[in-house]
């Protein structure tokens, strides 16, 4: 199933233009004709944008059900390595995570020569007891333009999702002319636990030709099996928005959140069956974590101001761990700082306070250790994240729980 909003300009030309003798009246039925079918158009579309945009209040997140550990959140370091890269292929970004039922990960990222480079492809690697197998193509422009039908000029950031039936759902950005602005999202799923993908659609998220959304971030399970898939708009504003699934991978709705028109890459968590939080970059002027809160299942969602958290314009992750507490991934800015060489990994039991974990990275201020993806399977915490532009790095921690909170 595909869903397309807009339409075709060039389709509203005429084939030719006949000749008029100079006394003859302008045409002006061919030109009502054409501002009737715009205006006919525009309807539908904002017609088709209003039932996407209408989310459904009796949605319920799921938590866990364990009790709420009391103590404060221990990590202890089990492994540290770099995922294999694809042979001579010199730079790497943007990974994420998909836990696979058993003791198995697959980690996906984009690689090439450079960002938005021609030859940037969506690369994976599988994680079989401890040990990353090598790294494989799973999807290229020239892979998404035979699908899809329609050239795809350069491919960003990829997001995996494991549904209940074991089914593994890749989003992936593309974009056919302009920048990342002009962007498309690219919905593949695999049926043999990521051995191989199809694509199933580009998703219906704008009445802009379905361009200007992109994913970067972790989405979040629903109670019925669905999930939640973080996005975010960025034409001219920047705003985070939500898509939520049926079970068997259709999409059910559209929302955004909150109000703020400098924010983007938004990272969910859910605290209970009915109240979610999300964190944003911030492309303002604040240079902090962006916080906004739904407490109604995601039908409506309410800015709560920045955090206490300095983010010069950089993509953050958050997990909340099954025991209670919400891990958060972000990099550090020192006072007077800039960039992304420290990333630091905080937590907080009341998703607006934090406190400092441990530095995940520390490099030097040219250095880039960033957009990072965090996993919780069983004690474990598994983190990816981008490793000086050149490779993706992984962490494996072990969680525990130590005194007070």
């Amino acid at each position: 199933m595909q869903y397309h909003f807009g339409f075709d300009i060039a389709s509203l030309r005429p084939a030719h233009r006949m000749k008029t003798d100079s006394h003859d009246p302008p045409a002006r039925v061919p030109r009502l004709a054409v501002l009737a079918l715009c205006i006919a158009v525009a309807a539908a579309g904002i017609a088709e944008l209003k039932r996407w945009s209408h989310h459904h209040a009796d949605a319920k997140l799921l938590v866990s059900k364990e009790p709420a550990a009391a103590g404060k959140v221990r990590l202890t370091k089990v492994s540290e390595t770099i995922i294999p890269m694809p042979p001579g292929v010199p730079s790497a970004h943007a990974s994420t995570l998909a836990a696979l039922p058993g003791d198995t990960m697959l980690a996906f990222w984009w690689a090439g020569t450079r960002e938005s480079g021609p030859d940037v492809k969506v690369y994976a690697s599988r994680l079989v007891k401890g040990s990353w197998g090598p790294s494989r193509e799973v999807a290229s422009r020239a892979s998404l333009g035979a699908a899809l039908g329609f050239g795809v000029r350069r491919i960003g950031n990829p997001v995996a999702w494991t549904g209940r039936d074991g089914q593994v759902h890749l989003f992936v950005v593309a974009t056919g002319l302009g920048g990342w602005a002009a962007s498309r999202t690219v919905h593949l799923v695999s049926r043999d636990q990521g051995e191989h993908f199809s694509v199933l659609r580009v998703l219906p998220l704008s009445p802009l030709f379905n361009t200007s959304v992109l994913v970067r971030t972790t989405p979040v399970a629903l109670a019925d099996g669905g999930w939640w898939l973080p996005l975010y708009f960025e034409l001219g504003i920047k705003y985070p928005m939500l898509m939520a699934f049926e079970a068997d991978g259709a999409p059910r709705s559209l929302s955004r959140i909150g109000s703020r028109i400098t924010t983007l890459q938004p990272a969910l968590v859910a605290s209970s069956a009915t109240e979610a939080h999300a964190w944003m970059r911030d492309a303002g002027d604040e240079h902090k974590v962006q916080h906004a809160v739904s407490r109604d299942g995601g039908a409506s969602w309410q800015d709560q101001g920045p955090l206490e958290l300095g983010n010069d314009n950089s993509s953050v992750a958050a997990q909340r761990l099954t025991r209670g507490g919400t891990l958060m991934l972000h990099n550090y800015v020192p006072q007077g700082g800039t960039g992304r060489n420290v990333l630091r990994l905080s937590v907080s039991g009341d998703a607006n306070s934090w406190q400092q974990v441990l530095d995940v990275v520390t490099g030097n201020s040219d250095e880039e250790f960033s957009y990072p993806a965090m996993q919780q399977v069983g004690d474990e915490l598994h983190i990816s994240y981008t490793s000086r532009r050149q490779a993706i790095a992984h962490h494996v921690y072990r969680i525990s729980y130590d005194g007070t909170m």
